[in-house]
């Protein structure tokens, strides 16, 4: 990463919990000074937990980096201070309840008038217009609302992303408007007035399952550890009790996961199983199967055919296995 890209560029966030923080975190990263506006009694993520000494360490994650400044907005001096500020600033980035920042006078028509090359970035739930412009809007509620919780979870139930994924969505593609919004800049010398929304970004993600069922009627399954489209795909039982994640891709990987791994050749001629729509409405039973011939097999022999016949796989990691993890690479702020 070009970690000195931004240099020169002024951020003011006046964000609070994960969206607006994530994406202005992002941006002191690429080198850019970003002030973080806070409200009397700081962003509510300050609290979200006491892991880090004490502190949050939710709120660390997605502030570091960045410069603090406590203002009430609607005090006539600290508003008065922020337009100071906003005046000279780059880009602006919030995600305050909807309308709020409009009505204390940072909305991006009042303060782009005030200074034409600034990027502002209004970050919502389920954006702006609409029956919902107004509703709150957690990472949570977005899930269930996008259907990204429908097909997610255990047949038997939907489920949650165990990562705030809407939030993160949203951040980051808040992150590649404001680059895209800089770039243009550069040529015209004029700002923008970006929005983005929880709900717009995951519903993108979304494409796909919305797609499927509107041409075709069929709801994709629920499938737990597996995919809904693609099989086989998912995590494998190993005869001693260990599980592996497989992923076969295409008709080329399905042929040689037969081979060298099940060394099942004659599976790929079975018309249940001769193309990945076929292996997908069969998925149980093809399961089955391949846990079938792993029953009798260890881990190391599983994994010295996966890796002989160029099979994407992957262990099924908990949390206490992830400090040593010879791929996790750390950066010291």
């Amino acid at each position: 990463m070009l970690n000195n890209a931004l240099e020169g560029i002024l951020v003011v966030e006046m964000g609070q919990a994960v969206a607006a923080p994530f994406c202005a975190t992002r941006l002191a990263e690429a080198g850019a000074r970003v002030i973080k506006v806070e409200r009397p009694g700081g962003d509510f993520a300050r609290a979200y937990d006491d892991h880090h000494n004490g502190s949050s360490a939710f709120f660390a994650w997605l502030n570091r980096g960045k410069e603090s400044l406590v203002l009430d907005i609607k005090d006539a001096d600290d508003a008065a201070l922020l337009h100071r500020i906003l005046d000279e600033a780059d880009v602006f980035i919030q995600n305050l309840a909807p309308g709020a920042a409009a009505r204390a006078g940072f909305g991006a028509e009042a303060l782009r008038a005030r200074n034409p090359r600034l990027i502002t970035c209004d970050i919502s739930g389920y954006g702006e217009g609409g029956a919902y412009e107004d509703m709150r809007a957690y990472d949570l509620l977005v899930q269930a609302e996008s259907g990204m919780a429908a097909v997610s979870g255990e047949p038997e139930a939907p489920g949650r992303c165990g990562l705030s994924v809407c939030d993160l969505t949203c951040a980051t593609n808040a992150y590649a408007g404001i680059l895209q919004a800089l770039i243009a800049r550069g040529r015209t010398g004029e700002g923008a007035s970006l929005a983005v929304s929880l709900f717009g970004s995951m519903t993108d993600w979304m494409t796909v399952f919305l797609a499927v069922y509107e041409l075709t009627g069929k709801v994709a399954p629920r499938t737990g550890f597996s995919h809904s489209l693609i099989a086989p795909y998912g995590a494998f039982r190993i005869g001693d009790g260990s599980k592996l994640v497989i992923a076969i891709q295409n008709q080329r990987e399905w042929g040689r996961f037969c081979e060298t791994v099940l060394q099942r050749p004659d599976l790929t001629e079975r018309p249940e199983y001769k193309d990945n729509p076929a292996r997908t409405e069969n998925r149980e039973t093809l399961n089955a199967e391949i846990e079938s011939i792993f029953a009798d097999l260890d881990r190391e022999t599983v994994m010295a055919r996966l890796r002989e016949g160029a099979i994407a796989f992957g262990s099924l990691n908990e949390l206490p296995d992830m400090p040593g993890h010879p791929a996790l690479r750390r950066v010291t702020i």
